[in-house]
């Protein structure tokens, strides 16, 4: 299930350049298309949370894949240009829904190492996006860049019914009944809360821009699209071990700290970018970029539910990832926007990595303060 709800997230990257050639979008309206697919994902889910309080995590999974087979078979058949950004703000939704129903239930399965069950659960997320690149290469053969679309439409219904059938057959734990008072979590764990947007939503605003741009990028600096692809593509797979890593060094080491050394390391990585040239040197850069990066989705996700209580978990993982989402969602359209207005793309690099450098420092003079919390409130 979880492949295609993040396929649907990540599948504009690629399609980035097919779109623009077939309406001549421009790169803010690009960005645009971009951006609502992860503000769409932002949107729903404090409503989820409250939701979660009257309804099973499964009921709103199941929710998530009829979202996503609707949106994307409506973006795959519209014709105009503004219903196109419905849709995508639509298929964005699904995910919203059913990451904030699926991992506090992840978490519940496996108490005793959620680190490494969140990790597995996000290295099937990853190899979405890692195989987004081929499959928009694929479909292009085949057809317009709306086949990707259809074909993802189709999937995601069949997954639906699969997840349906299965849960039918699955005893889940009761630990999310205890969570029946939303705002009176999201007060209890507010610290942990926003030290996790605070560290997470500035960062992720910084990938979001980067990556759906990334291909663009490179055409700037002479690489072509088809092997800007294949970039995006070691990008993304190198969030494969990452996922997988990470979620298991984050049962073993501070949370806090472990953080602060992801974020330091793809600060680096962005201000790094610029300098690089050739396709060797970028796709060792890529491999690292993408290692990093995707480290600290598992290691904010265990974080936060490796240490909630049961009656506060979902809501307040909830409150945290609208307010992650909310921050991360205009990425790409940000970087659209001074795209159009002549800012050229090492420019924009260096003021993403001197805000990433501005956050690090407040972040760490909190930490050795003592002002962040290491773990959520009992």
């Amino acid at each position: 299930m979880i492949f295609f709800i993040n396929l649907a997230r990540v599948v504009f990257a690629p399609l980035i350049e097919p779109i623009r050639a077939a309406t001549g979008a421009s790169d803010a309206t690009l960005g645009l298309l971009a951006t609502l697919v992860w503000a769409g994902s932002a949107v729903p889910r404090l409503p989820t949370g409250l939701l979660l309080t009257r309804i099973s995590r499964a009921q709103a999974i199941f929710a998530s894949g009829v979202i996503l087979t609707a949106g994307t078979a409506f973006t795959a058949l519209t014709t105009d240009p503004t219903l196109l950004l419905v849709g995508a703000f639509v298929m964005g939704t699904a995910s919203g829904v059913y990451f904030i129903a699926a991992n506090p239930l992840i978490s519940e399965l496996f108490p005793e190492s959620p680190g490494r069950a969140l990790g597995q659960h996000g290295v099937a997320s990853q190899l979405a996006a890692v195989a987004a690149p081929g499959i928009v290469t694929a479909a292009l053969l085949v057809g317009n860049w709306r086949t990707t679309l259809q074909a993802l439409a189709v999937a995601a219904a069949l997954m639906t019914v699969v997840f349906t059938l299965v849960a039918r057959r699955t005893d889940f734990p009761d630990a999310g009944q205890q969570d029946t008072e939303f705002l009176a979590a999201v007060r209890a764990q507010w610290p942990i809360v926003l030290t996790a947007v605070a560290t997470l939503g500035l960062t992720t605003m910084v990938w979001n821009g980067v990556f759906n741009f990334y291909v663009t990028y490179l055409g700037t600096i002479g690489i072509a699209e088809r092997t800007g692809r294949t970039l995006l593509q070691v990008l993304f797979a190198a969030g494969v071990p990452a996922f997988y890593l990470s979620g298991r060094l984050a049962d073993r080491l501070p949370a806090v700290p472990y953080m602060l050394a992801i974020l330091a390391s793809f600060t680096g990585c962005i201000l790094l970018l610029p300098a690089v040239g050739g396709f060797w040197p970028l796709a060792a850069l890529s491999t690292v970029m993408g290692y990093v990066i995707h480290s600290i989705f598992p290691a904010v996700d265990t974080y936060l539910l490796g240490s909630l209580p049961d009656y506060h978990r979902a809501s307040a993982y909830s409150a945290y990832g609208a307010g992650m989402m909310l921050i991360q969602a205009p990425g790409s359209l940000l970087v659209g926007l001074l795209r159009d207005a002549g800012v050229s793309f090492p420019t924009i690099f260096e003021w993403m990595g001197g805000g990433l450098v501005a956050l690090l420092v407040v972040l760490l003079l909190l930490h050795a303060d003592g002002r962040l919390p290491e773990t959520a409130r009992a």
